[in-house]
C-alpha cells in the first residue's frame, strides 16, 4: 500500500519513518521516498493495520494517510506548484526584513548613511529583535519541525537549523539583557556583538536553497505529469443514436467513441468502423504514425493523424495502458536502488553526529580561550552547513528523471534496482523468434515425394497454434488447396505433431524426431543442408516409414537486429542467441546477424539452464523474449526485458519493458542504466565530499590559517549542495538514444536457389525457392489506408504479396488462383481490372 507522508524535510526524516515502521510485526518491508513525500509499505494485513502504520509514522513527529485518502478529504491537499508559490513569497518577505536587518546591524561598518539613534547599541539590538520575530513566525516551519523532531528523539536538518538560529538568537538575547544592564548601572558601552542577523540569515537562505530545489524537483518528475495530461478531459461518444460530448472520466465499458482527424483517443478499444493514421509516440517512442483500421486496437492519449473513426470502449481509468505506464514509472522513481543503501545507513546517524561535532567545537574553542562569540559563531556554522539533504536527494533524483527519460523513449523500468543491474550487464541473451526475427514464418522451399504431401501436412499443422504451423497452412491455402479433416490430434513438445488425415497417419515435425520414428532421410539430406546453410528451419512429413516432403520455412530477420547486436557489440556485452532451431540453422542466422554466440536446437525449459550457466561464468545476464515460455529465462536472468508486443505473461515476468518491437532498445536500456548510475555516484561524491570538507572548515580546522565559515556563508553553502545534486540529475533529461531509421519492412530471409532436384523413382519435386510472381492490376486505391486493406485481404492467399499505391497493382504468387484474388479484392472494396 502506498502512503502519502507529511513533514519530510531530509533524508534523515525518510531514516526515520523508515525505522518507525520497520519495528511492527508483520511489515515486510518499507521504501520512503523523500522526492515524492510518499511510503511504499509491504505488510501483513492480518497482523497491523494502515491505522498502525500510521500511528508508528506519526509517533516519529511526521504525518501519513493511505494514498486516495488525503484526495477524498473535504480539504483540497495544495498542488505542488501552490507550495512553490507559497515559499516564493516567504522568501520574498524574508528576504525584505534581512535586508533591513543587515542595514540596521552592519550599516555603521560599511559606512551607510543610518539615523543617528541606530549608533546607540540598545535601540540597534531592540530595532534587530523586531525585525527577528516576524522573520522566525514566516519561518517558523523549520522551527516547529525542528523542535518537535528533536522532542521525539528524531533530528533532522530541520532540528540543526533550528539549533543553529535558536543559539544565535539567544546568544544575542543575552547579549541585549548585558547591554540593558550595564547602561542601567551607568557604564558606557559600545557597539554590541549581536547574532540576530545569523538568526534570520540562516532560515532564509535555506529557503533560497529549499526553493531552488522544489522547482529542480518539480522538473525531475515533468514524464509522469506530461503523461498524465496526455490524457484528453472530453470526449465524444455515441448513446440512445445520438452523438454527444461527455467528460472522459464518464466513459463506460462498451460506450462507442468517436475519433476524428486531430483528436485524442479518450481510452483503450477497438476500432468498429473507419480508420485512422494515429501517433503512438506517447506509447512507444516512435514517431511514425501507425495505420489502424476496423478490428484493430486503440490506446488512450495516442493522436489521430488522419482519417476518422469509432471504437467501442474496452478499458478505462486505471485499467488503460496510459495509466498502467503512469503507475509503472512512479513505482520505478519512488522505488530505491541498493547504490542508495549507504546513503540511508549514513542519513540515519548524520544528523546526532553533527549535533555532537557541533558541541564538541563548542567547547574546544572555549577551552582554547577564543570567547563565547567565536566558539558560537564555529558551533553554528557547524550545525548549518552540513547537509543531509545532499544524501538523500543523491539517488532519487536520478532514478525519477531516468525512468520518466526511459519512459519517453519507449523503456519501461519497474524498479530502480533494475535499472542499477542495467548498467552491470556484460551478456545479453536473445530469444530468436519474435525478438530478433519478425516472428512471421512462411515456406521458401518444398521437396515433395507425393503429391498430397503439402495438403497432407497442411491438415495437421491447421490443428496446430505454431508459427511453423501457420506458414504450412498459408502456403497450402495460397496454392487453392481444400484442406481435408485431420482428427486424433496429438502434440509431442519440442518435435513435431501428428494426426490422422484420409485414413493415414501423417506426423510432421524435426528431423530427429522422423530418424526417431525410422524414417530413412537420406534422399532429402543434401537439399536439407542446403536450406539450412541459408537459414531455413526444414522440417519433415512423413506417414508410417515413407518420408512424404521436406519443408524448408524462414522467419524474417528485423531490419534492425544487426544494427541491436553490434551496438551491443561496441558496448563490450555479449550476444547470445537462443534457439530451438538446428545447429547449422541458427549458426547461419547467428552469423548474419554478428551474434557473439549461439545456443540451438533448445527445448523451453533449456533456456534457463543456459542462463544459469552463463552466471556461473561470472556474467550478469540480460534476457530479452517475448513469449510465454520465455518466463521463465527472464525470472531467472539478472535483468528480464520483455517486448512490448509480446505475450501477458512475458510482460508480467521481466524487470524491463520494451513498448516497441525493436532490439536496438536493449542497448538503449544498458546506456540509459550506465547513464542514471554514473550521476548517481556523481550525486554521491558531491555529497559526501561536501560534508567531509565543509564540517572541519566550519569547526575552524583551518582558521590559523585565516580561513574561517561565518554562519551566513555556511547556510549559503549548505542551500546550494542540495541544489548542485539536484540539477546534476536534471542533466539526465538530456539523455539520448540517437537511434538511426530502419526500414519498417521486415527483412526477407535471405536464399540461395534450392539444391538441383534429387532425381529419385516414383516422386514430385516441387521447386519453391524464389516463387515466381504475377502482377494484378487494381482499381479504386487512393491512399495508404487502401494498400493496407487490399494487402490485408490477399495475406491469407500469399504471405508475401506486396502491393503498390504508385503502380495501382500488387504481385502475388503465380500459383495463387486468379478467382480467389478477384474475390478477395472485391470483398475489400476495390476491382481487379
Amino acid at each position: 500500500m502506498t502512503f502519502d507522508v507529511k513533514g519530510m524535510t531530509c533524508a534523515a526524516c525518510s531514516a526515520h519513518v523508515e525505522k518507525s515502521v520497520k519495528k511492527l510485526d508483520g511489515v515486510n518491508s518499507v521504501a520512503v521516498s523523500l522526492l515524492s513525500n510518499s511510503m511504499e509499505v509491504d505488510f501483513d494485513p492480518s497482523a497491523v493495520t494502515p491505522q498502525q502504520i500510521c500511528k508508528a509514522v506519526a509517533s516519529g513527529g511526521y504525518s501519513a494517510s493511505p494514498r486516495g485518502e488525503a484526495a477524498a478529504a473535504t480539504v483540497e491537499r495544495p498542488s505542488q506548484d501552490d507550495e512553490v508559490r507559497g515559499m516564493r513569497n516567504r522568501l520574498i518577505a524574508s528576504a525584505v526584513l534581512l535586508v533591513i536587518l543587515m542595514y540596521v546591524a552592519m550599516g555603521h561598518m560599511l559606512g551607510l548613511p543610518m539615523p543617528a539613534v541606530l549608533h546607540r547599541p540598545m535601540v540597534s539590538g531592540l530595532v534587530q529583535l523586531l525585525l527577528v520575530i516576524p522573520a522566525v513566525i514566516i519561518n517558523r516551519r523549520y522551527f516547529l519541525n525542528g523542535f518537535q523532531a528533536l522532542f521525539h528523539l528524531a533530528p533532522n536538518m530541520n532540528s540543526l537549523i533550528c539549533v543553529g538560529a535558536t543559539a544565535g538568537l539567544l546568544y544575542s538575547l543575552a547579549v541585549l539583557l548585558s547591554v540593558a544592564a550595564r547602561l542601567d548601572a551607568g557604564q558606557s558601552v559600545g557597539m554590541a556583538d549581536y547574532y540576530f542577523d545569523a538568526t534570520v540569515m540562516i532560515p532564509t537562505l535555506i529557503s533560497v536553497g529549499k526553493y531552488l530545489e522544489a522547482r529542480a524537483k518539480g522538473r525531475t518528475s515533468e514524464a509522469i505529469s506530461r503523461l498524465v495530461d496526455l490524457a484528453p478531459r472530453r470526449a465524444n461518444v455515441v448513446r440512445d443514436g445520438q452523438e454527444i460530448e461527455i467528460d472522459a472520466a464518464e466513459l463506460r465499458i462498451g460506450d462507442i467513441v468517436v475519433v476524428r482527424e486531430g483528436q485524442t483517443v479518450p481510452t483503450d478499444g477497438v476500432i468498429t468502423e473507419g480508420h485512422g493514421s494515429l501517433d503512438q509516440s506517447m506509447l512507444t517512442g516512435e514517431s511514425v504514425p501507425v495505420d489502424l483500421t476496423v478490428g484493430d486496437e486503440v490506446v488512450g492519449a495516442t493522436i489521430n493523424r488522419g482519417g476518422s473513426f469509432r471504437f467501442r470502449a474496452t478499458k478505462i481509468g486505471e485499467d488503460t495502458a496510459l495509466q498502467k505506464i503512469v503507475k509503472l514509472v512512479e513505482a520505478a522513481a519512488n522505488s530505491k536502488a541498493p547504490i542508495s543503501r549507504l546513503a540511508d545507513r549514513v542519513s540515519g546517524v548524520f544528523v546526532p553526529v553533527v549535533m555532537g561535532i557541533a558541541l564538541v567545537t563548542l567547547v574546544i574553542w572555549l577551552i582554547l580561550g577564543a570567547g563565547v562569540p567565536t566558539a558560537l559563531k564555529h558551533a553554528i556554522a557547524v550545525l548549518v552547513i552540513s547537509c543531509p539533504c545532499a544524501l538523500g536527494l543523491a539517488t532519487p533524483t536520478a532514478i525519477m528523471v531516468g525512468t520518466g527519460k526511459g519512459a519517453e523513449l519507449g523503456i519501461m523500468i519497474r524498479t530502480a534496482a533494475a535499472l542499477e543491474m542495467a548498467h552491470a550487464i556484460d551478456c545479453v541473451t536473445f530469444d530468436k523468434t519474435g525478438t530478433l526475427t519478425e516472428g512471421q514464418m512462411r515456406m521458401t522451399a518444398l521437396q515433395a515425394f507425393d503429391p498430397d504431401a503439402l495438403r497432407a501436412a497442411a491438415a495437421v499443422e491447421h490443428l496446430s497454434t505454431h508459427p511453423i504451423a501457420a506458414a504450412i497452412v498459408a502456403a497450402a491455402q495460397a496454392r487453392g488447396i481444400a484442406l481435408p479433416e485431420a482428427v486424433d490430434y496429438e502434440t509431442f513438445p519440442g518435435r513435431g505433431v501428428a494426426a490422422d488425415v484420409d485414413g493415414r497417419r501423417i506426423c510432421v515435425g524435426k528431423a530427429e524426431w522422423m530418424r526417431a520414428l525410422g524414417i530413412d532421410l537420406s534422399p532429402i539430406e543434401t537439399w536439407s543442408d542446403e536450406q539450412r546453410g541459408q537459414g531455413a528451419t526444414v522440417m519433415f512429413a512423413a506417414s508410417g516409414d515413407r518420408l512424404l516432403a521436406g519443408f524448408a520455412l524462414a522467419d524474417g530477420v528485423r531490419a534492425s537486429s544487426a544494427e541491436a547486436i553490434a551496438d551491443l557489440n561496441r558496448l563490450g556485452v555479449r550476444t547470445v542467441m537462443l534457439t530451438g532451431d538446428n545447429l547449422r540453422t541458427a549458426q547461419a542466422i547467428g552469423a548474419k546477424l554478428g551474434v557473439t554466440e549461439v545456443r540451438a536446437e533448445l527445448l523451453p525449459e533449456d533456456k534457463q539452464s543456459v542462463i544459469a550457466d552463463l552466471q556461473e561464468q561470472g556474467r550478469r545476464v540480460m534476457m530479452v523474449g517475448d513469449g510465454i515460455n520465455d518466463a521463465p529465462a527472464l525470472v531467472k536472468a539478472d535483468l528480464g526485458t520483455a517486448i512490448g508486443q509480446g505475450t501477458d505473461v512475458a510482460i508480467e515476468s521481466a524487470d524491463v519493458v520494451l513498448m516497441r518491437d525493436d532490439p536496438r532498445l536493449a542497448a538503449g536500456v544498458i546506456r540509459l542504466g550506465r547513464a542514471v548510475i554514473r550521476n548517481i555516484k556523481e550525486n554521491l561524491f558531491w555529497a559526501f565530499f561536501y560534508n567531509l570538507i565543509g564540517i572541519p572548515i566550519a569547526a575552524g580546522a583551518l582558521a590559523h590559517w585565516g580561513v574561517e565559515l561565518s554562519p551566513m556563508i555556511a547556510a549559503a553553502a549548505m542551500s546550494m549542495s542540495s541544489v548542485c545534486v539536484v540539477t546534476n540529475a536534471l542533466r539526465l533529461r538530456r539523455f539520448r538514444l540517437d537511434l538511426a531509421e530502419t526500414s519498417k519492412t521486415p527483412a526477407a530471409p535471405q536464399a540461395e536457389p534450392a539444391a538441383p532436384v534429387v532425381d529419385i523413382p516414383e516422386t514430385k519435386t516441387i521447386k519453391e525457392d524464389n516463387p515466381m510472381k504475377k502482377t494484378v492490376k487494381i482499381e479504386g486505391m487512393m491512399c495508404q489506408m487502401c494498400v493496407k486493406h487490399v494487402k490485408n485481404a490477399l495475406l491469407p492467399l500469399d504471405p508475401t504479396v506486396e502491393v503498390s499505391l504508385e503502380e495501382k497493382c500488387a504481385r502475388i504468387d503465380e500459383g495463387v488462383d486468379d478467382a480467389a484474388i478477384k474475390a478477395a479484392v472485391a470483398e475489400a472494396g476495390y476491382e481487379v481490372v
